[in-house]
């Protein structure tokens, strides 16, 4: 039980980190086609978690898909899953996150993608040695 919270503490601190890196990229660029909704918070937590549950219910689905039919398409299920979880969460969740125009919609999901794939690999490892960190600590206290 604790295993599974801590996965889904991760995805959801994963996907976070995606999102507004994103945006900070978008803003960055001068691209106004990824924006997060800062004037409604509690909207971006709800395209957050939505973002995160499709994307975690659609990866099996779109992986057995491209496994029967197009095998050569599985290295793309990552890519495919974040475009519909972001078409997903935008939907939802209009009011905390806003993707228009080609660049959102083209640029978007791959720099989400990427970071995504990127914190949900270094998340676990960072957080794992503050947390052996902590204990060692509480230890020689």
């Amino acid at each position: 039980m604790l295993r599974l919270l801590a996965r889904t503490a991760v995805l959801l601190l994963a996907v976070a980190v995606g999102l507004l890196l994103t945006d900070w990229a978008f803003a960055a660029l001068g691209w106004e086609t990824f924006e997060i909704v800062w004037s409604n918070p509690l909207a971006f937590v709800v395209a957050v978690v939505v973002f995160a549950v499709a994307q975690a219910v659609l990866t099996p689905f779109f992986a057995k898909v491209a496994r029967n039919n197009a095998p050569a398409m599985l290295s793309a299920v990552g890519l495919v899953t974040t475009y519909v979880a972001l078409l997903i969460a935008v939907l939802v969740a209009p009011d905390g996150l806003e993707i228009s125009g080609w660049p959102g919609w083209l640029v978007g999901p791959i720099i989400v993608w990427i970071v995504t794939l990127l914190a949900n690999f270094l998340l676990p490892a960072l957080l794992l040695k503050n947390a052996v960190e902590k204990r060692r600590e509480g230890a020689d206290g």
